[in-house]
């Protein structure tokens, strides 16, 4: 993988953003310019209108949004009574003409018009936050979610991993980018520049990205990365100021301490069990040393689950002591154990958001930790508890089939212990 240069100088030979300047002297409004580029007019001069409707678009106040956003979900819909017709007609005489009328019919004209809209340069950037708005939006006006699923359809095949480029940020990136890397950190907060550069700098640390040709300049995910030489229980130790750097070639484990999301447009469409496995095989290629490549991450919804458990009379005591601050390290564990290995939700998945991602991902729960995250956001997600998850290149496949198809959460035999493990503290030493 190339490292020496932050992208290839052929993203930017291709791929040159800067919009032509074109005034707008349309009459007609955007809905009138909208018909004109899904018509013939659209074919001779697509790349112009749809500038301009862009352009249009982006000076819109949150009204003209909305009825924007109504008429492609009502105008532009599916005419359901011709698509019931042609159907019928196919049903009968399944022939390769009918069945391209019933193809073309089952699309809304409007997942036509995102795709001519997608013509100028930068075009992309500005759907994907056209999306923003219509997330936005569809908290009150749930009937738009039909347009966002015609959205995120196109989305998702603009966005597959053959369009993807992997790449390394080290502290030499651009400003700009460093920026959108503190802006963008999603898990644990960058203070400061400093703090910044403890991160990308030092030999035994490694960040990683997503971007998109269409997109060169804006990270899609990335990933914080540790090279250790043993798997670690405190993202407090692994962020320490004064720890003292490891020289890589000792590294032993990969440890994937925070993945951020970078665009709120492109929110459902997943990236990060491409990037983690990605990122997995060009750091084994490069130290083949490594043992382990796992993660740190936050359990976001202990808190909430040790919440519900208050009346039961086995751990009630000790969930209400974890929540006051006051739980012992071995009852933390085990509880914390417990929940990820069996709080589940109705479909069988697992009931930890974070969780759910690196099961189906295929890695196993492999340690938990006490009092490994000291943050205001660690307390008061997890009472300060943490977890890795295992990524076995060997045995990804078999645990996401197993997770997928019949809901088996994929756990190390020390968690199984610990989840099993009796509670600790009796109700009569809280109380006293």
């Amino acid at each position: 993988m190339q490292r020496n240069r932050f992208l290839p100088d052929m993203l930017s030979t291709l791929f040159d953003r800067r919009r032509s300047a074109r005034t707008d002297d349309d009459p007609r409004d955007i809905n009138q310019l909208c018909y004109a580029l899904l018509s013939e007019e659209g074919e001779v001069s697509g790349q112009k209108l749809a500038e301009v409707i862009l352009a249009r678009y982006r000076a819109f106040d949150d009204a003209d949004k909305l009825a924007f956003f109504e008429f492609l979900n009502e105008a532009l819909d599916i005419d359901a009574a011709v698509l019931a017709d042609l159907a019928a007609q196919y049903n009968e005489i399944p022939t390769i003409e009918a069945y391209t009328k019933v193809a073309e019919a089952s699309a809304a004209k409007r997942r036509k018009l995102l795709r001519r809209l997608n013509q100028p340069n930068g075009a992309t950037a500005d759907l994907v936050s056209m999306r923003v708005d219509l997330l936005g939006l569809i908290r009150d006006h749930p009937d738009l979610a039909r347009t966002d699923l015609d959205f995120t359809l196109l989305l998702r095949s603009w966005f597959n991993r053959g369009f993807l480029v992997l790449k390394q940020i080290d502290w030499n990136a651009p400003a700009v980018l460093l920026d959108k890397i503190v802006a963008y950190e999603a898990v644990h907060e960058i203070d400061d520049l400093d703090d910044l550069r403890r991160r990308l700098s030092p030999p035994d640390r490694r960040c990683f990205a997503f971007f998109h040709p269409a997109m060169p300049d804006e990270p899609l995910i990335f990933v914080e990365v540790a090279l250790t030489d043993k798997i670690p229980g405190s993202v407090d130790q692994l962020l320490s100021e004064d720890r003292k750097p490891l020289a890589a070639s000792d590294a032993r484990a990969a440890v994937f301490y925070s993945i951020s999301n970078c665009q709120q447009g492109l929110k459902g469409i997943s990236f990060g069990n491409l990037l983690i496995k990605q990122v997995a095989k060009e750091l084994q290629l490069e130290f083949p040393q490594l043992a382990d490549v796992v993660t740190l991450s936050p359990i976001p919804g202990l808190n909430r689950w040790l919440g519900k458990q208050l009346d039961d009379p086995e751990i009630g005591h000790v969930a209400a002591a974890i929540l006051a601050g006051e739980g012992q390290h071995d009852d933390t564990e085990t509880l914390a154990a417990r929940y990820l290995t069996e709080a589940k939700r109705d479909d069988g998945a697992a009931l930890d958001p974070v969780a759910r991602f690196h099961l189906g991902n295929g890695a196993e729960i492999f340690d938990v930790h006490a009092e490994a995250d000291s943050s205001l956001n660690g307390k008061g997600q997890s009472s300060g508890a943490m977890v890795n998850y295992r990524y076995d290149l060997s045995q990804v496949e078999t645990n996401h089939e197993n997770y997928a198809r019949h809901a088996k959460i994929a756990a190390s035999k020390t968690v199984k212990a610990t989840a099993k493990a009796a509670i600790k503290t009796k109700p009569h030493e809280i109380a006293s």
